[in-house]
């Protein structure tokens, strides 16, 4: 389906810039907009080509155009969800000013230890190291069989004389990786570092990433699904104001088909929360209903959707850190979540025919997407069947969670088993044991303190995470 994309660089929108496309797709009489999945904003219907004086600084990419790819970027992560220790929102968003002209292939920009912002679904996938301002390259371009590390760590403010040399220099022919860093090299003069050691992703289940949330000591974060993906003009609108009138400069979208605020003040923590209730908005789906990636405006696949998360809360399933993918039939290949339901294509011979459509179930190695490597599970299976399918993946999920070894990206080497902490809050005295983690928090069983959010806080007193002091580590 055809759909008028609105690019918005990293997933950050402003909340004037928001307001002015509301009032766009109001004026051309559409009562909402949806989210995609490279964090742009799709028209699903009767947006029409707009004057140029009327587009404005906005960069609309129109059905009949082929260009135009987002940026995508785990900037909405930072701040509230574990992160690198020197990648911060600004840095981010100095990276993103650097890209002027709209890229012709797909970027992403990425914290590796975020979960929310796949790593890999870009032509050019720059990831974080852990070097201060260096990143990791991983190139796919659209006519390669397989991805490719870039031999060099690249510095943050050459990022983008980067993509654009390698996008010049690809866009007549097909050449590899080692004839893309020759040329790249003699074209450039950049401050680049060498590759020390293989990228480590490692691997956290998927967060939750609605409802109001506490940021720090004085401030909350926001995040608002709606299950349909059709959010009302009027609502955005009102809640753009509200963001002004809280000082609040950014919003930020998913690739969830979501967004999140970030910065709301204490004070006005109540506003909010009275604003959405007035509307009527949940904030509280379950985890269930969250983790599932679906294409835009395929009516079939909300419709799947929605049957399969009906049929495993009938039974209770807990998919805490999984995630869902629902797709047709190998239609670009590139996956970005735990599980993956594929409806097969019908036969042409067959289209006259009136015959139930079927599926294939294919998961990620260790169930981590990052991995880019699937496992058939099932093939030409019937939609009823997919539910205890589903139910049998999950039950997998848990049964290998945490047995795996952590893999690099290239180069595997086995790893010995991270070591266990206990911290303790200087406030109230509460511990936090990594050997239990934090089940009032959504934190699993064996995660380090030192890899908590930096928003993380006392789940007692809620004194912020600079507060607890480190008691023992615990040898497993």
């Amino acid at each position: 389906m055809e759909l008028t994309r609105l690019i918005v660089k990293g997933g950050v929108i402003s909340p004037g810039e928001l307001r002015e496309v509301v009032n766009m797709a109001m004026d051309q009489g559409l009562d909402s907009i949806s989210f995609g999945s490279r964090q742009d904003i799709i028209f699903p219907k009767g947006f029409k080509t707009l004057d140029k004086e009327k587009l404005g600084k906005h960069h609309f990419v129109f059905p009949e155009q082929k260009s135009g790819n987002n940026i995508v970027s785990s900037y909405v992560s930072t701040d509230i969800f574990r992160n690198t220790n020197w990648l911060t929102g600004n840095k981010f968003l100095y990276i993103l000013e650097q890209f002027k002209e709209q890229p012709r292939l797909k970027v992403n920009i990425n914290d590796p230890k975020q979960q929310l912002v796949p790593l890999f679904t870009g032509h050019l996938n720059f990831i974080a190291s852990e070097h201060e301002d260096y990143w990791y390259l991983y190139i796919r371009l659209p006519n390669w069989e397989r991805m490719e590390v870039y031999p060099i760590l690249i510095y943050s403010w050459d990022i983008a004389q980067f993509y654009y040399e390698i996008e010049k220099i690809t866009a007549e022919e097909s050449i590899g990786i080692d004839m893309i860093f020759a040329l790249v090299s003699e074209a450039l003069d950049t401050n680049n570092r060498t590759i020390d050691k293989p990228l480590n992703i490692p691997f956290y289940p998927f967060p939750y990433y609605e409802g109001m949330n506490r940021m720090g000591i004085d401030q909350y974060w926001l995040g608002l699904y709606w299950r349909n993906n059709l959010y009302d003009l009027g609502f955005l609108k009102e809640m753009c104001d509200l963001c002004f009138d809280c000082k609040i400069g950014k919003i930020c979208i998913t690739p969830w088909k979501s967004f999140i605020v970030k910065g709301i003040p204490k004070d006005r923590k109540l506003e909010w929360e009275k604003f959405l209730g007035k509307r009527g908005i949940n904030v509280r789906h379950s985890l269930l209903e969250l983790n599932w990636h679906l294409p835009v405006a395929l009516e079939w696949a909300l419709n799947l959707k929605t049957y399969l998360v009906r049929t495993l809360d009938q039974f209770d399933i807990s998919t805490y850190g999984l995630t869902f993918g629902i797709s047709e039939y190998n239609r670009d290949g590139h996956y970005f979540t735990s599980i993956v339901v594929e409806k097969n294509e019908l036969p042409k011979d067959l289209e006259s025919i009136k015959i139930r459509d079927t599926y294939n179930v294919l998961y990620a190695k260790n169930f981590d997407a990052n991995t880019r490597e699937y496992v058939v599970h099932s093939q030409d299976i019937d939609k009823l069947e997919l539910p205890t399918i589903l139910i049998e993946l999950s039950r997998k999920y848990f049964e290998e969670l945490g047995n795996s070894i952590p893999e690099t990206t290239e180069n595997p080497q086995k790893k010995e088993k991270p070591q266990l902490d206990i911290y303790q809050c200087q406030e109230c005295l509460t511990l936090y044991k990594s050997e239990y983690g934090d089940e009032s928090q959504g934190i699993p069983k064996g995660i380090l303190f030192t890899d908590l959010a930096e928003s993380y806080c006392c789940s007692l007193c809620e004194a912020p995470k600079s507060n607890f002091k480190i008691l023992e580590i615990v040898g497993n």
